[in-house]
């Protein structure tokens, strides 16, 4: 079902609030950029440091704004179970197409606590649902064996954003679940080693900017022409690395208010690029605009 390029975005701040007409003009953007999808309050979307009522706000700003011209997907995980099923039934309610829902983090539970955690999810919404395995910041990894038993046990269990770092497990993955149950890379830097054992697309950092060529390095990948797909990758790899040379979404954000689209504005405890990795980044994107 979830397949292709979906842009998790960042939530734009100004003064403090959120700042809705620029969430606005960076869903046009993506849009324009022919993404299958965005992904609204997410980690990279900043969730934890937005209310609640905030929360709501920027699901239902990317439910009009899109109006059926892509997908949306909501953030909606959580270490509370039942915070989790209060935000995944809310966002149902908004309008969403589906919940990208995240490991408990922090609490650690076991892989019985996290099958039992996902499965109350789902069976309290009609959602599809995009697990999501980042063990790296949960301190959990959700193993293969309980992916591939709530696939067979829950049938809005969909997808997985898969941001393990290991090809051996995508591929893993793919050779045990169902046909329609897609992997997705989450990490800009290995959507092209992932499509190649089977993941079906990217939750993309790097769409935020560039859309258009995060798309078009998956398309070209999915219609069989492997060679332009390696170049894209090859081309953008400097950029997917140094989106992440300080904690996500912060170097996303600075390039965004430097072209002037949003505040590059942060809350709490993230904070601002030092002075250093700014200068890096910029010699970045000059290199890579300069090859356009």
């Amino acid at each position: 079902m979830f397949r292709g390029t979906f842009t998790a975005l960042v939530t734009p701040f100004r003064n403090g609030d959120v700042d809705l007409a620029a969430l606005e003009k960076l869903i046009e953007a993506q849009i324009a950029g022919g993404v299958t999808g965005i992904v609204a309050v997410g980690t990279t979307g900043e969730s934890p440091t937005l209310t609640h009522d905030e929360r709501e706000n920027v699901i239902r700003k990317c439910v009009e704004n899109a109006r059926g011209r892509c997908t949306v997907l909501a953030g909606t995980g959580s270490y509370s179970t039942r915070d989790a099923i209060d935000a995944t039934k809310r966002a149902e309610q908004l309008g969403a197409n589906g919940a990208l829902i995240v490991a408990p983090y922090y609490n650690k539970p076991s892989q019985e606590g996290l099958f039992r955690h996902f499965k109350a999810i789902a069976d309290a919404t009609s959602l599809p649902i995009v697990l999501y395995n980042i063990p790296g910041r949960c301190g959990v990894d959700i193993a293969a064996d309980t992916v591939v038993r709530l696939a067979d046990t829950c049938k809005n269990i969909v997808s997985i954003k898969e941001a393990s770092g290991s090809v051996e497990r995508v591929g893993e993955l793919r050779i045990r679940l169902p046909d329609a149950f897609t992997i997705l890379s989450g990490d800009d830097s290995l959507t092209l080693p992932f499509m190649a054992v089977g993941a079906a697309g990217v939750v993309s950092v790097a769409s935020n900017l560039f859309a258009a060529e995060v798309c078009a390095l998956v398309r070209a990948y999915q219609s069989g022409d492997v060679k332009s797909a390696q170049q894209l990758q090859r081309k953008m790899l400097p950029i997917f690395k140094d989106l992440f040379i300080e904690p996500n979404p912060v170097p996303a954000k600075t390039a965004l208010g430097w072209r002037g689209v949003m505040s590059a504005e942060v809350r709490l405890p993230l904070c601002e690029m030092s002075e250093a990795n700014q200068a890096r980044l910029r010699q970045t994107l000059d290199g890579f605009e300069g090859r356009k």
